[in-house]
């Protein structure tokens, strides 16, 4: 279906750009959401005729998400989830958890602004990406850890997963005698009373 786009979208082009889509995606997403007219002769002199009042619009808006970037860029949530000794989460994070830790901190933001490029399943510090507007993003660090002093030592540049196990000595720990038979019990081992008998 060719469209006729009303605001930047990205990987699909600028107001004004007559582009080619899928019908679906033209049908349930962008002509719902007023993000794109049809591409027909009418439509082609409304959006003539109105050009300048959308470009205004859209400038508008991007000045006012200019001034909110500023509230939210560089922040760092911390979010405390269960996981495995492997650091792998029982579950994972959604955009729903991010966005309500981001409000708690003061920040304007919806589930729609956050573009999550996989889904978070492990511990460990995340950079995600919040679009406030089709023209203006910003970086915040999501922070998940199992507990608050974890989540401290992961915004040090601690990897904990590499430090928990870096203190492991896995398997036998004994002291190894090479001489000994096999089940026989070294001599120093060996009670006072034993060893005389």
């Amino acid at each position: 279906m060719q469209i006729i786009l009303l605001e930047r979208i990205e990987k699909l082009g600028f107001i004004g750009d007559e582009v080619s889509v899928k019908d679906g995606y033209a049908r349930n997403f962008l002509l719902p959401n007023k993000k794109a007219l049809r591409a027909n002769d009418a439509n082609r002199k409304v959006f003539e005729a109105n050009r300048a009042r959308i470009e205004a619009e859209n400038a508008a808006r991007r000045e006012e998400a200019k001034g909110e970037a500023g509230s939210v860029e560089g922040k760092e949530v911390v979010l405390i989830r269960a996981s495995s000794n492997s650091g792998q989460l029982y579950g994972s994070v959604s955009v729903r958890d991010i966005v309500d830790a981001l409000v708690a901190t003061g920040a304007k933001v919806s589930k729609s602004m956050i573009v999550l490029e996989r889904p978070i399943k492990t511990i460990g510090v995340f950079d995600v990406r919040v679009s406030l507007h089709p023209e203006v993003s910003v970086n915040v660090k999501v922070n998940v850890a199992r507990s608050t002093d974890e989540a401290e030592l992961q915004s040090k540049g601690v990897d904990v997963i590499d430090a928990m196990f870096e203190g492991d000595t896995g398997g036998f720990t004994e002291d190894y005698d090479p001489n000994a038979e096999p089940g026989e019990i070294p001599a120093d081992l060996l009670e006072e009373g034993e060893a005389q008998a």
